[in-house]
């Protein structure tokens, strides 16, 4: 297996270069955290353990140190992680609100007690299962299985020679796979706690850990095998109003934002639940608090390794960070009591030329362009405030201040997504609302196929000559590397894959026809002429043609695992054809059009399906006070009401180029010639519903947009579709005075 020969290959120098010294520290720290537990929870006392001092509850101060979940989640970091996510994990925990979530489904009508007396009885089963070292008897225990890293985590607590501290059930089947063990898809459905005995097994037979503590092959494993994607998203985080909490986060090593009103982020399983606590509080905002729930719960989901950008303003740069320790909940704390340990390096502080208008709010992704000026402005490396923090996995070094390019590694996080569904699947879909990027991202997608990663967020010159060049056909061949198409009713399967077509060189009167290759075709018998390069066909409106009979008996050869390995009859020419495994195609689709519903089901299945929802974040502009993100926003939650998530408004019509707009001008353009065409289309002539996306901004008498100046119009905006307190407001007495954004 290749990860075999990638984890083999030189794997005696990075033991040397490991230091065991410090792992070993860490490793007696580790213990340390696990006889706590112990001591706190011994094994026979299990049987008569108390709800109240197994669960998560409302009050974390009440519960700090005497709760098994907090200790296990917040108190041996050391030992192992399992933070992130919600509270689900736990199996059962009670709600800020004092209600209790059980999340067995099969236990929810019995109540909390009855419940954690059959959860408290699995547990049992399972210690006395490892105990006997019957391991396969703990895969019957239902309800432990809606709480995998927790009860991975216990088993390891008290039986800490039989399990190694890794808890996650993607990593463990990384690194399995990585020890010559079953393929990441075979152990698919093993739960973690086999896989984490699985994983063992392999650990023991390979010779370099003969001797070594199992805390020390864990901390090996995540410092030169981390399993988690190298383009993790960078965020931007305000420490306060005015960055008024910057010495208390520079010295105590951490991050903290506020919203503390919804009590800790591990409560809520879902974007949607955490807007509907957000609304309940900041009801003034309501308009962009999904957008804000997201963001908060990226924050929750913080990893050891993630770096973090502190700021000032518009234009400063404080530190950047990287996360040493998961999310927690102070209560203890007056005020912004969700945090995040961070280990800050002050070199990075530098000022912009000119400010960033994104960074009025408090949280918000970084993009490579920007990071890549933060990291190049970086001065000599600093130490950082204090030694780093034990963390379950290594630190992420900070990047060279010489490192301005984008590797495939660093690729945009939609760009990846996109690009490993590619490989893995053959075929994408790119769909979602008119306006929102999708073509943009499928040519995205193909210069990082090609190895052009440095140019997909480069000034639009080179982006564009780098597309050009892929997309020219040379002189020798039949088609280029990328290829685009857009289909519609009238193109059909002549036009993709083979058919006669009037023959214009031909002499003598009288229409002749010749046999043609199609473009699918054309490109096929490029990609068998060089199966190390990939070829690309980008279809726009992928939905608006005739599918079945554009593809054909090409349906059925799309299937990767039918690549080069199944042969069809052309019916024209009949010529066998065979698709080779080098191409690949990404399909874009307005979701809003009601084509869509003609998809065929056989279609559907051979192509990976990708939403691509407008990109807030790339509106990090106003215009006259007015937040482009906001405004956009605000009307796209009214329509998702009215006419749900398919009919909501891309951020193109609010850019110039690839900048957001910046003059009240270009703003009333795109309002009145493009925004409110879409909306008046998606009412389809109906002027209550034209008033209700709209607001005051429709005639009552006349259901007619009413016009404003360019000069009023970001005013009227920003009145009837952003709040007059900022969606970003950290609680209801940070300020006196109305401002936008959070700094």
């Amino acid at each position: 297996m290749d990860e075999v020969g990638e984890f083999l290959d030189g794997l005696d120098k990075r033991i040397a270069r490991f230091d065991r010294a410090e792992a070993g520290q860490l490793a007696d720290k580790a213990e340390e955290e696990r006889r706590q537990v112990q001591d706190e929870f011994p094994l026979g006392k299990w049987v008569d353990l108390p709800l109240e001092r197994y669960a998560l509850g409302p009050d974390a101060g009440a519960l700090s140190g005497r709760s098994f979940c907090r200790l296990m989640e917040y108190g041996t970091d050391t030992f192992g992680s399992i933070r992130g996510g919600s509270a689900a994990k736990h199996i059962i925990f009670q709600h800020r609100g004092g209600a209790w979530r059980i999340v067995p489904a099969a236990l929810r009508d019995v109540g909390p007690r009855e419940a954690w007396q059959q959860v408290r009885e699995e547990f049992v089963t399972a210690f006395a299962a490892a105990a006997e070292q019957a391991y396969g008897h703990i895969d019957e225990l239902e309800s432990l299985s809606y709480g995998q890293a927790l009860t991975t985590k216990a088993l390891a607590v008290y039986f800490p020679d039989s399990f190694l501290p890794i808890f996650s059930s993607s990593h463990l089947r990384h690194f399995i796979t990585l020890l010559g063990g079953r393929a990441h898809t075979q152990a698919s459905g093993v739960r973690a706690w086999r896989a984490n005995r699985e994983l063992l097994g392999l650990v023991r037979k390979t010779p370099a850990f003969e001797g070594w503590r199992l805390h020390e092959v864990m901390r090996y494993l995540y410092t030169f095998h981390d399993p988690r994607p190298g383009d993790r998203v960078v965020w931007k985080i305000s420490p306060g109003e005015r960055a008024a909490l910057w010495e208390d986060c520079l010295t105590y090593r951490h991050i903290r934002v506020g919203w503390d009103e919804v009590g800790s982020l591990g409560e809520f399983e879902s974007d949607r639940e955490l807007k509907e606590a957000l609304d309940r509080h900041f009801p003034h905002s309501t308009g962009g608090n999904l957008r804000l729930a997201r963001q908060l719960l990226a924050f929750r989901d913080l990893l050891p390794g993630d770096l973090i950008v502190a700021n000032k303003g518009k234009s400063e740069v404080l530190a950047v960070g990287s996360v040493n320790r998961g999310y927690s909940f102070q209560a203890e704390l007056e005020s912004h009591r969700h945090t995040v340990g961070v280990d800050w390096d002050t070199s990075f502080a530098q000022s912009f030329d000119s400010p960033r208008h994104a960074w009025q709010q408090t949280l918000v992704k970084v993009p490579a362009t920007l990071m890549r000026e933060i990291r190049h402005g970086r001065t000599a490396p600093q130490p950082l405030v204090s030694e780093p923090a034990p963390t379950t996995e290594a630190h992420a070094s900070f990047p060279a201040a010489a490192d301005t390019t984008v590797s495939d590694a660093d690729l945009p996080d939609a760009v990846r997504t996109v690009y490993e569904l590619l490989r893995h699947k053959g075929q994408v879909v790119l769909q979602g609302p008119p306006g929102t990027g999708k073509t943009r991202l499928a040519l995205s997608v193909a210069l990082a196929v090609a190895g052009r990663g440095d140019v997909i967020e480069a000034p639009p010159e080179a982006r564009a000559a780098a597309l050009t060049e892929l997309s020219s056909v040379p002189a020798d061949a039949q088609a280029a590397r990328l290829s685009m198409v857009t289909f519609h009713p009238s193109y059909g399967y002549e036009d993709f894959v083979e058919g006669f077509r009037p023959d214009t060189a031909a002499e003598g009167a009288g229409l002749h026809l010749k046999l043609v290759d199609g473009l699918f075709l054309r490109v096929c018998k490029e990609a068998e002429e060089a199966p190390e390069t990939t070829f690309l066909i980008v279809v726009d409106e992928i939905n608006r043609g005739d599918l079945p009979r554009i593809l054909g008996e090409m349906i059925t050869l799309l299937e990767l695992d039918k690549r080069n390995s199944v042969t069809v009859t052309l019916p024209t020419s009949r010529r066998t054809c065979t698709v080779p495994p080098n191409v690949r195609l990404i399909g874009t689709m307005n979701s809003a059009d009601r084509s869509v519903q003609h998809m065929d089901a056989a279609i559907r299945r051979r192509f990976a399906f990708v939403d691509v929802p407008p990109d807030l974040d790339a509106l990090d502009g106003e215009v006259e006070g007015l937040g482009l993100a906001e405004f956009l926003e605000g009307l796209n939650a009214r329509l998702e009401a009215d006419f749900g998530p398919d009919h909501q408004i891309g951020q193109a019509c609010l850019l110039s180029g690839d900048r957001p707009i910046v003059t009240a001008e270009q703003l009333s353009h795109a309002f009145y010639h493009e925004i409110v065409p879409s909306v008046a289309a998606y009412c389809m002539g109906r002027p209550e519903l034209l008033r209700n996306a709209l607001g005051n901004l429709v005639d009552d008498r006349t259901a007619r947009v009413i016009q404003t100046s360019p000069q009023d119009l970001p005013h009227v905006l920003a009145k009837e579709f952003v709040s007059n307190e900022s969606t970003d407001r950290e609680s209801a007495g940070d300020r006196e005075t109305e401002e936008w954004g959070g700094d």
